[in-house]
């Protein structure tokens, strides 16, 4: 079975990616990673996040794939030091010189090549194996028939990872000048402003003022904008591809959504792996990715050309998430009670949804809370508060509670 890969953009996204069942998790420090906006984490932060994923049994990946300056250089050869000290399962590398650097540098530590890199045949894989790569990960612009003939004239040694759900760039892997352009921030460099989400319009010359949209949509154009992709549906075909490792997108995304999302992927996988079938209803599925901050979804390049339409968004918004309440500190079964901390406010009478690992979401009204003093309250109404509610049924620290029906 492929492994599931997952992002964390700072430890409390760790936390859950590792708790919902990743198997891997991709993650930067401060300098030289393509989300610069994550949050991401300080030196000390790398060296406990390491220590932490290592506990588990799981494999941490270090993102390396900005293309640095000349003048960036000297940081990233010190950088380059520590990171060895931290032994991260892997770096994710998208330019040759920084590649050359690591190899000189911190042999030790395998490589794997970035999207950012775009790839797209299995010559150019075989070539950055024979430079001494353990992985590469594919352009997102690839067909699942293009995937698997990679992947069967490859090397045999060499891993093969792909993108199955998250955003997509209209750039071509993501190598894109727009946010440069318009706001001075380089998304070569994890600075990107995502321009391609905008709404665009154009005008004649001699009637500036008389705005035309670019296509069909009223209030604008929507062409450099595309759909999240999503892979859902398709688990049986992503295993048969023989893929080594299945990614999902959204470092800058919420602990919410890297632990539903996660979830969500790891109930497919597991059921696949189990029964020969994806056991849960897709529907309950696709449920719960709904239930997280997106734009609209597709299958992305899988099984439609580049030329397809089918990527383009028609909506340049996202579909909002659920409301994240608080997360399961701990449960006493005795009592039947569960100790919470807030991340929203709710009260008494609020219907909600746990979810547990394995699991999608279960339905409950809070129908007591309690302060720490067990003092009834009829809502949490301090951030990042404590506080007790009544469960009939188990929980366990980490699982989460979100709004459902009025919430």
């Amino acid at each position: 079975m492929p492994e599931l890969l997952a992002p964390a953009g700072n430890f409390e996204k760790l936390r859950s990616a590792c708790y919902f069942g990743a198997d891997a998790v991709y993650l930067s420090g401060k300098e030289f990673g393509m989300r610069a906006a994550a949050g991401n984490f300080a030196h000390d932060e790398l060296c406990q996040a390491a220590s932490f994923v290592h506990g588990l049994g799981k494999k941490v990946f270090i993102t390396l794939n900005t293309m640095p300056r000349n003048n960036e250089i000297k940081l990233l050869e010190e950088y380059l030091e520590f990171l060895g000290d931290v032994k991260p399962d892997a770096l994710i590398v998208a330019d040759f010189g920084v590649f050359s650097l690591c190899k000189k540098r911190i042999p030790q530590i395998p490589i794997h090549i970035s999207t950012q890199a775009a790839n797209v045949n299995f010559l150019s894989c075989g070539a950055w194996y024979d430079l001494g790569a353990k992985r590469v990960v594919l352009a997102r612009e690839l067909s699942l028939e293009e995937i698997i003939e990679i992947k069967l004239k490859a090397p045999k040694e060499l891993e093969i990872e792909a993108f199955i759900h998250g955003a997509m760039c209209v750039s071509f892997s993501g190598r894109c000048l727009l946010s440069e352009y318009y706001t001075g921030r380089d998304a070569n460099r994890g600075e990107c402003t995502q321009p391609c989400r905008w709404i665009y319009h154009f005008a004649e010359e001699k009637r500036p003022d008389d705005f035309l949209s670019c296509e069909i949509h009223p209030e604008g154009s929507y062409i450099f904008g595309s759909k999240d992709l999503c892979m859902i549906e398709h688990i049986p075909d992503l295993v048969a591809s023989g893929l080594d490792s299945l990614k999902i997108e959204g470092r800058m995304k919420s602990s919410y959504y890297t632990a539903v999302v996660t979830n969500a992927y790891r109930i497919a996988l597991d059921e696949y792996q189990n029964f020969g079938k994806v056991a849960t209803p897709v529907s309950l599925l696709q449920k719960e990715l709904n239930s997280v901050s997106h734009r609209q979804y597709s299958t992305g390049f899988y099984y439609h050309p580049i030329s397809s339409e089918s990527n383009l968004a028609d909506n340049a918004g996202y579909i909002g998430e659920k409301s994240f309440l608080c997360t399961v500190e701990s449960y006493d079964p005795k009592e039947k009670i569960a100790v919470c901390r807030q991340k929203n406010k709710f009260g008494i009478g609020s219907v909600c949804e746990i979810i547990t690992p394995g699991k999608t979401g279960r339905v409950f009204a809070v129908e007591r809370m309690m302060d720490l003093d067990g003092n009834p309250i009829d809502a949490c109404a301090h951030p990042q508060m404590l506080f007790q509610i009544s469960l009939d049924f188990e929980a366990h620290p980490g699982d989460l509670i979100r709004g459902s029906a009025n919430v």
